[in-house]
């Protein structure tokens, strides 16, 4: 029933921009916290940003200060403002929404910095 829609992504040079944005549907979405996360090859996934349903943020040390997580509960978005973009910022792109029982995951979109 929830369905997340990523878009955004492509292949960037170090030290450009990009936004990610997901939107969401089937769920009260003021009332869910909204992250995003990454995965590289051979890698876990982690925590890039964070936001909670009462607008608190967090993020990964290694995105602290360039990228920006911002959500509008009109339009049931979340977007993920990402600047100064790193050849290790590489990775596939998750969109996450945590309801009241479940957790659900976008399909991922690929980010890729070149150097």
């Amino acid at each position: 029933q929830v369905q997340l829609v990523e878009s955004g992504g492509g292949l960037v040079q170090a030290g450009g921009s990009l936004r990610l944005s997901c939107a969401a549907s089937g769920s009260i979405f003021r009332l869910n916290d909204m992250g995003w996360y990454r995965q590289a090859p051979e890698k876990q996934r982690e925590l890039v940003a964070a936001i909670t349903s009462g607008g608190s943020t967090n993020y990964g040390d290694s995105v602290k200060g360039r990228f920006t997580i911002s959500r509008d509960n009109v339009k049931s978005t979340v977007t993920l403002q990402m600047n100064s973009l790193k050849p290790e910022d590489t990775a596939v792109y998750y969109c996450n929404l945590k309801a009241r029982w479940s957790t659900y995951w976008g399909q991922g979109t690929q980010v890729t910095v070149s150097s």
